[in-house]
């Protein structure tokens, strides 16, 4: 009995610590990434259009660039604007998870944590790009995330419902994607 009552709150902590998260039960899913993934076609600029909600994006705006380091290295650096119009702004890096799917990338923004899964599921390398992580907690459920990018500020609605319908085909519920705010931001970002 001490034990459940443990891991019940165990569960309830982390709940409140993922707040606005998107939990479900059960591993997380497997979707098919992008073959022959280019990553030097991939980088520079994408705009974020709709994501699955997440404690660590508050703001406006919301940007990722991304570019190759002069240690042979890539480096993401994420842009938002906060309500008080103040840009928060965060760098990580990005790296190869599986060789032989180089779609399935790792992002890190902290050096004591594990990267974070990054895999991208569709992309035109040139309008689009539909961006899939999944963790695993306590083999009992798991959190994802999704974002649409676009390498314009918006994005035509029949392309962003064709990328949600991709997310739901792996069994992925995109009912919470939220658009993200893309006016009035700022040029300098």
């Amino acid at each position: 009995m001490l034990g459940t009552a443990v891991r019940f709150s165990v569960l309830l902590s982390l709940f409140s610590i993922g707040k606005g998260q998107m939990f479900h039960m059960g591993p997380c899913p497997d979707p098919s990434v992008q073959e022959e993934f280019d990553i030097n076609k991939y980088l520079g600029k994408w705009y974020e259009i709709e994501k699955l909600p997440s404690t660590f994006e508050k703001g406006s705006c919301i940007q990722a660039n991304y570019s190759l380091k002069e240690n042979g290295k890539f480096k993401v650096i994420n842009k938002e604007m906060l309500a008080n119009g103040k840009i928060n702004e965060a760098e990580g890096e990005l790296m190869h998870m599986d060789v032989k799917q180089p779609a399935k990338l790792g992002v890190r923004f902290n050096w004591f944590m594990p990267a974070a899964p990054y895999w991208v599921l569709s992309t035109d390398y040139e309008n689009y790009s539909l961006v899939y992580s999944c963790t695993n907690i306590l083999w009992l459920f798991h959190m994802d995330y999704a974002w649409i990018l676009s390498r314009t500020p918006d994005m035509h609605p029949e392309t962003v419902e064709h990328l949600k319908s991709v997310l739901e085909s792996h069994k992925i519920d995109t009912e919470k994607m939220m658009p993200t705010d893309q006016a009035n931001c700022p040029a300098e970002m």
